[in-house]
């Protein structure tokens, strides 16, 4: 049990499935779970489509960030977890669909695989609320 920390909480909570919250607040500052392509019904959304894997796992950021009183604007820290770099251009493209100057802190790993073998990117964010 998590002590001290407000937990964020949204319907059709797929990750409790595997143990996982969604993430937390700490005062303002919100750390969330990895969000990948995994819609409502736990399904992978866009096997073998990035662009399609992006938008799915920013859906669920946006969710989770808005249930805890945020927004994607308050973003300022993300890690980006691809398991394949060669599909970078498109980190750069949801880099300038879903931000703006100034840019949120960033980190890009390359791996070899995540939870499930159809996920292609999982994102990590810190993000902030108002007070």
């Amino acid at each position: 049990m998590t002590v001290g920390t407000e937990p964020i909480r949204v319907e059709s909570d797929v990750l409790s499935a595997f143990a996982i919250g969604q993430g937390h607040c700490v005062g303002n500052l919100l750390f969330l779970s990895g969000q990948a392509s995994i819609n409502d019904a736990g399904e992978v959304v866009g096997p073998g489509d990035i662009i399609a894997q992006i938008e799915q796992a920013m859906l669920n950021i946006k969710r989770a960030l808005e249930s805890a009183g945020s927004g994607v604007e308050r973003i300022f820290k993300v890690t980006i977890y691809l398991t394949d770099m060669a599909y970078f251009e498109h980190i750069m493209a949801m880099r300038h669909r879903y931000f703006s100057e100034p840019w949120p802190a960033d980190t890009t790993v390359g791996v070899h695989s995540l939870a499930l073998p159809e996920l292609m990117i999982e994102l990590d964010v810190i993000a902030t609320r108002p007070d």
